[in-house]
């Protein structure tokens, strides 16, 4: 592993930690910890046998860092707005006349704009004679099918749970389109990435 690898993996887990403290929501934060436990321990494994570029590796790691960030808050709660006000004096909500918290929609925004790079890079690592073309189509495909799954399995794990948990885990804030815009997001961001995914490799860099 490079050293900028180990540099985004070990902040990574530094900030998986500090999400820790004191949590406000034990139980859903835990439901969504769980998925961040399980895709590091896939990324450590996935980039022994298949290496990711540097870049590709910080993207996904960069994704795993601000999922931490809305887990710790329950995506509903991020107060990026005061964040945003207390550093540059800008508020999101109130220049765009938001009345949702809208972090959960930058997250899928941001999965499949992070994501779609390196499983780009990683189809044209198992099959070389990939088109370019093909293999970015591909990767958007799949973008989609885990959005897709990843709404199912929120669902299923809500049929288990009280109403006011289920809302709380779920972040849906009243809107009955949520799934829907998570989905189309995650789209979306997979089509930006074209331009991070173009340089033709087969394996990681230095």
């Amino acid at each position: 592993m490079t050293t900028t690898k180990r540099v985004a993996f070990g902040l990574t887990l530094a900030v998986f930690a500090a999400s820790w403290i004191a949590p406000r929501w034990p139980l859903e934060q835990a439901l969504h910890s769980s998925l961040t436990v399980l895709g590091l321990a896939w990324l450590w494994r996935h980039d022994r046998r298949w290496p990711l570029r540097p870049l590709h590796f910080a993207l996904v790691c960069g994704f795993v860092i601000a999922h931490c960030i809305g887990a710790r808050w329950l995506y509903s709660n991020v107060p990026y707005d005061a964040w945003l006000q207390a550093a540059i004096g800008w508020s999101p909500t109130a220049t765009f006349g938001w009345e949702r918290n809208h972090f959960d929609r930058f997250i899928h925004l941001a999965f499949g704009l992070c994501f779609a790079p390196p499983t780009w890079a990683w189809l044209r690592q198992r099959w070389p004679g990939l088109a370019s073309s093909q293999g970015f189509a591909l990767a958007v495909v799949l973008v989609m099918c885990t959005s897709l799954a990843y709404e199912w399995l929120e669902w299923a794990i809500a049929l288990a749970l009280s109403p006011e948990a289920a809302e709380a885990y779920n972040g849906q804030q009243g809107d009955p389109w949520d799934a829907h815009a998570d989905m189309l997001l995650a789209t979306l961001g997979a089509l930006l990435a074209w331009p991070l995914g173009r340089t033709r490799s087969t394996g990681a860099t230095p």
